[in-house]
């Protein structure tokens, strides 16, 4: 146990030792309050929508709004996870990592529990943008905020949820694709090209919308809920909350256990 925890705290350290991970969130925190409070100024312009009531069980201005922080701002846990794993092949600093520690599975879940705890703080930094900037210019527009809903905060802690699980799927990802520069490509062509492309196909038939709702941005929309990317692709029969929950860590585990067993088990100089 004392060795596994020396493990998650050697990880910790990797990550905030670097400019990597603060120049992410910083970015996070623009790009998400940009658009958060860019769609709110939108919405108040929109003839009634102040006046439109919030009802049970129907999506609301505000929870689109909010809902920002994990359906555009996922990319940046995967990504730093991916590079806080794939950083270690091409600086080779898993060479001294191992001779620290030779148990390597240990290594690996000590970087997934840290970067799952980033991910939750990468969640926190994109709800600040998106809650505290998009929910101010609602209130300025005179829509309601929905700040002392149960449900606005039940879906914030379900996007602090989502937010830390990417971040374990950007661990597992980097475990498999050791390459640094494929990593970053293959999460930036998937989540901003290839996963929305296949989400709008999948509205198309019975049989691809079964298929279409497993997919990892599908499965965040499940369990924080429905986003501006749902809606477009008007997809039928989303999962439940927990459901969406479960799809993604089962996007880690497999991915984890992928890498464990091929690239992580090599030898390193």
């Amino acid at each position: 146990m004392s060795s596994q925890l020396a493990a998650i705290r050697s990880e910790f350290l990797k990550v905030f030792t670097t400019r990597v991970w603060w120049g992410i969130g910083i970015i996070l925190f623009v790009y998400v309050a940009f658009v958060a409070a860019g769609a709110a100024l939108l919405f108040t312009n929109i003839p009634g929508a102040a006046n439109s009531p919030a009802e049970a069980g129907v999506l609301t201005q505000p929870h689109l709004i909010y809902g920002f922080a994990t359906s555009i701002g996922y990319v940046f846990p995967v990504l730093l996870g991916a590079l806080a794993t794939t950083g270690e092949f091409r600086h080779q600093s898993l060479t001294p990592t191992f001779l620290a520690n030779p148990n390597r599975g240990q290594v690996l879940i000590g970087k997934l529990v840290a970067l799952t705890g980033v991910g939750a703080l990468y969640g926190v930094i994109a709800l600040v943008a998106s809650v505290g900037l998009g929910g101010a210019a609602l209130a300025i527009g005179g829509i309601d905020p929905l700040l002392g809903d149960s449900d606005t905060w039940a879906l914030i802690g379900r996007a602090v949820l989502a937010m830390a699980l990417w971040g374990a799927i950007g661990v597992g990802l980097g475990a498999v694709l050791p390459s640094q520069v494929g990593a970053i490509i293959v999460v930036l062509a998937f989540t901003q090209f290839v996963e929305p492309l296949l989400r709008l196909a999948a509205g198309f038939s019975s049989i691809t919308a079964d298929i279409g709702r497993f997919l990892p941005g599908a499965a965040t929309d499940a369990l924080v809920g429905p986003s501006f990317y749902s809606l477009m692709s008007a997809q039928q029969g989303a999962l439940e909350w927990w459901q969406g929950g479960l799809v993604l860590l089962g996007f880690a585990v497999v991915f984890a256990g992928i890498g464990a067993a091929t690239t992580w088990r090599r030898d390193v100089t």
